[in-house]
């Protein structure tokens, strides 16, 4: 090949590669220069932040039901595993209203294996065309405060007609026994009796009531724990001397706590009540005080029936009698260990028991130590000195 072809075909090739070269800087520069398309998020910001401050629990879920969205209460709540709901009643109603995109409230049980049903409220709506945002709220404790108020009320009824009902019976029949002074006597002494029956129960309830209300106490107070053992020990008297029980107390003297008078000695009162109560006749109860780590223990020990175990995480339920068939006999409400339990409760102490069947039981009330200044300055300086 003569020269002059070689250096045309090197000029020919040298055109195509620079034109091929510009094409290319050509293409890659309107690459580079045209928008990019990006896809909106199939949860708007907006939502996804509204949702992680709600107190409820928020999940969204898309046409396929996939969770795209979901709160961590959801979770916790066991509402969705993963990106599914776990749920069956609550995905059935977001079918509905992906359905017709009518919103709608329901109320479900969820049953937690061994663990109690958890009642919840659903309220489910449409978000956009293409997404269900489900709203969930736990109602297990409103559900169960209202259960115990209705068996509150149906207890008080009962308690409350049974003393109205024989007061009614015996007037009538002091009334058909004019005549009979005996009589006359004798049913106005059942009448006493009843009436005194209701009357302790009205108190107690009130008693209960104002415990129940978690409320502070407004002036704590030193209290003395053998004014206390003393005050209940006097109350006690007529009906231990009715069964010839002795109401021993000893222990540890001039002890303290910190709270209120009455509530503490309502306590005592109800706990040595209840020991004389369920004592057998000609038996003993001690009551027995201790100090120990900043805190006063106040134990009732009897030699009654005792509780079976299956009873013992039971008797400070209110109205709760471990024997109902003796509870006319000993004149109880059914009340004195809830008031005990409260009174500890409000006090920031404790209540526990100890029994057996057939020995006896022991309740024991904890409540916090007041420390007199006197003692304390005291201590003080014992530690100051060299």
């Amino acid at each position: 090949m003569d020269p002059t072809t070689q250096a045309f075909l090197a000029a020919l090739l040298g055109a195509v590669v620079a034109g091929a070269a510009v094409l290319a800087w050509h293409i890659s520069d309107r690459q580079q220069s045209r928008p990019v398309d990006v896809e909106a998020p199939v949860v708007p910001p907006e939502v996804a932040t509204v949702l992680s401050v709600l107190r409820s629990s928020a999940v969204v879920v898309d046409r396929d039901d996939t969770v795209l969205k979901a709160s961590a209460p959801a979770y916790s709540l066991g509402l969705v595993r993963g990106r599914s709901l776990v749920v069956a009643e609550l995905e059935e109603l977001v079918h509905q209203v992906r359905r017709d995109g009518q919103i709608r409230e329901t109320e479900l049980v969820m049953e937690q294996g061994g663990s109690p049903a958890l009642h919840v409220t659903a309220r489910v709506a449409p978000l956009g065309s293409r997404l269900v945002l489900a709203l969930v709220e736990d109602r297990t404790r409103e559900r169960r405060v209202e259960a115990v108020r209705r068996d509150f009320v149906a207890n008080v009824s009962h308690e409350l007609k049974t003393p109205v009902g024989a007061i009614r019976v015996l007037a009538e029949a002091v009334q058909d026994a004019s005549d009979d002074p005996e009589a006359v006597v004798r049913f106005s002494d059942r009448m006493l009796t009843e009436s005194d029956r209701l009357s302790q129960l009205v108190q107690q309830i009130i008693e209960l009531s104002r415990l129940q209300g978690d409320e502070p106490l407004e002036q704590p107070e030193a209290v003395d724990v053998d004014a206390a053992i003393r005050a209940a020990v006097d109350a006690s008297l007529v009906d231990a001397d009715r069964k010839s029980i002795t109401v021993v107390p000893g222990g540890e003297g001039a002890l303290e706590v910190f709270g209120n008078e009455e509530q503490v000695t309502a306590a005592v009162t109800n706990l040595v009540s209840n020991a004389v109560a369920y004592s057998d006749p000609g038996s003993a109860v001690a009551v027995a005080t201790r100090a120990d780590a900043g805190t006063v223990e106040i134990s009732v020990v009897d030699q009654g029936i005792g509780i079976p175990p299956d009873d013992l995480d039971r008797i400070f339920e209110r109205f709760y009698r471990v024997d109902p068939a003796r509870h006319r006999s000993t004149g109880g409400t059914g009340l004195g260990l809830s008031i005990v339990k409260h009174v500890a409760a409000t006090h920031g102490g404790d209540v526990r028991v100890w029994s057996v069947e057939g020995q006896g039981s022991t309740f024991t009330l904890t409540l916090p130590q007041h420390l007199a200044t006197g003692a304390a300055a005291s201590a003080t300086d014992k530690e100051d000195r060299p």
